[in-house]
């Protein structure tokens, strides 16, 4: 528990610290680019696209890396080595085919004057997949600061960019439109989004130099066969699980009966942003329990620690959860104020994440057994709800219903996974304390709703709302955070 604390923080320290620069481009573009623009819709759609290529480009190969490296008489090395290359393979192969139709593509997808847009990202998310087995390698060998390191000088290069080329240059081109315009384009408008993408993500791949090489390439043909049934599940149920994050940004602009679609997508994804502080605990959790569950594995306790780790899991995003709706009133202000209307979207996103995390943490029952084709089926139907909720309620309501989708989407899946996986693979998980938390957290998130409502003066509810969070966090640090034997331990009480 402790290793995998330790890997978490530094793990979570790059995505939360990473995820709050990348915050930074919020407010930059929801300021340069207006709601009625529709420019940042153009980017949640353009992101929610890649982020699905992504998933279906390493096809689950992450996910196998760790299982394979750690099985009895497979060569660790040579695993890498054939995941690599049919993953980089694939990427060339998908990029090869986007050039080659990309105008039917552009207009299908609707930016037939901005074709550009398409090969571009493209282009961007097939380095990104390749970049994900160097990535995957680094969590193998238990290098977690070079991980971050990495992750955090894309951001930063990434945010430099878009200050030169929203803030900057703009500003420049005013005075100086003959010079400064042999270097930008006002007419790109979010296009410099992706290109400044692109070029952040390439100049990563030279850092994996020694992860590149200095070993013999060579691909498995057996080993991959092998390989890929275990994957192909996973593929199924990584793109069902993206699907669930993704598919109403794809879809908006498709069932949405307004014209402003994209104006609309805009608002809800700027919104969206302010809940993503749950994509960073969850991701950060992620990046260090896989390796840390296959490796626990063969250890007779394993069952005993996962079910502490889904409590502590549990208790951590509902504090989260407490934290970001306190403190809304100033947390809004990383979006323009244009785009606060899809604040009332942020609640239900968050719960949806946190089960979204539950679901990833149950997960680990069918890899463990190796009968990874359940997670395909929870996926599969978390999805088809997703998209049904989108289809036939979007229409009408519009975004709003997009966030509750996702929430049953999420809540599908979890429960089926839970169900099941306590008749293959059971594990005595703490409900009764869970269960606790829940209402705890459910009454705290009323008496904020409620603060909200009475109280007209913002500093006045914003420290009602911190003293309702100081008694949560209270009841967690006398239930299950006991302070004694730590004062003890550093001599502090006897």
């Amino acid at each position: 528990m402790k290793s995998l604390a330790k890997d978490t923080a530094i793990y979570g320290l790059s995505s939360i610290v990473g995820r709050f620069l990348n915050y930074l481009l919020v407010p930059l573009y929801t300021a340069k680019l207006s709601a009625a623009s529709g420019g940042y819709g153009v980017i949640t759609n353009m992101y929610a696209y890649t982020a699905l290529i992504l998933v279906l480009l390493t096809f689950g190969m992450e996910t196998t890396f760790f299982r394979f490296s750690n099985k009895e008489g497979e060569d660790p090395q040579k695993v890498y080595s054939t995941i690599l290359t049919a993953v980089g393979f694939t990427a060339i192969v998908f990029v090869a085919l986007v050039f080659t139709f990309i105008s039917p593509l552009a207009d299908v997808m609707g930016y037939a004057e901005h074709p550009s847009y398409i090969w571009v990202m493209a282009m961007t998310v097939a380095i990104d997949a390749f970049q994900c087995i160097p990535f995957a390698y680094l969590r193998h060998k238990k290098k977690p600061i070079k991980f971050a390191a990495l992750k955090m000088l894309f951001i930063v290069m990434n945010i430099l960019l878009n200050l030169v080329f929203f803030v900057v240059l703009p500003e420049l081109y005013a005075s100086y439109p003959d010079e400064i315009g042999k270097i930008y384009d006002p007419t790109i408008g979010a296009g410099y989004a992706f290109y400044i993408n692109l070029a952040c993500t390439g100049s990563i791949t030279f850092c994996f130099y020694k992860e590149l090489t200095g070993f013999r390439y060579v691909f498995d043909k057996a080993l991959m066969k092998r390989m890929f049934s275990y994957s192909w599940p996973i593929l199924i149920l990584g793109i069902a699980g993206i699907l669930n994050q993704t598919a109403d940004k794809i879809l908006f602009p498709y069932i949405y009966k307004g014209e402003n679609a994209h104006e609309q997508l805009g608002i809800y994804g700027a919104a969206s942003k302010i809940a993503m502080i749950m994509a960073m605990i969850t991701q950060a959790f992620r990046y260090a329990y896989e390796p840390f569950v296959f490796g626990k594995s063969k250890d007779k306790d394993n069952r005993d620690t996962y079910a502490k780790a889904m409590k502590y899991f549990i208790i951590f995003t509902l504090l989260a959860f407490l934290v970001v709706m306190a403190y809304l009133d100033i947390l809004k202000h990383i979006i323009g104020q244009d785009y606060w209307s899809g604040l009332k979207v942020v609640p239900i996103v968050m719960a949806a994440e946190i089960m979204m995390g539950i679901y990833f943490n149950l997960s680990f029952w069918y890899k463990l057994i190796d009968k990874t084709i359940w997670g395909a089926w929870f996926s599969g139907i978390g999805c088809a709800v997703l998209i049904a909720v989108n289809v036939i309620f979007v229409p009408q309501y519009g975004y709003i219903a997009c966030a509750w989708a996702g929430f049953a989407g999420y809540a599908t899946a979890m429960t089926l996974s839970y169900i099941v996986g306590q008749k293959y693979y059971p594990i005595k998980y703490d409900l009764g304390r869970i269960a606790v938390y829940v209402i705890l957290t459910l009454i705290t998130f009323g008496l904020i709703k409620f603060n909200e409502y009475i109280l007209d003066n913002i500093v006045i509810r914003i420290i009602g709302n911190t003293v309702l969070l100081i008694l949560f966090v209270s009841y967690i640090v006398k239930k299950d955070f006991p302070i004694s034997p730590i004062l003890k331990k550093l001599g502090i009480r006897n």
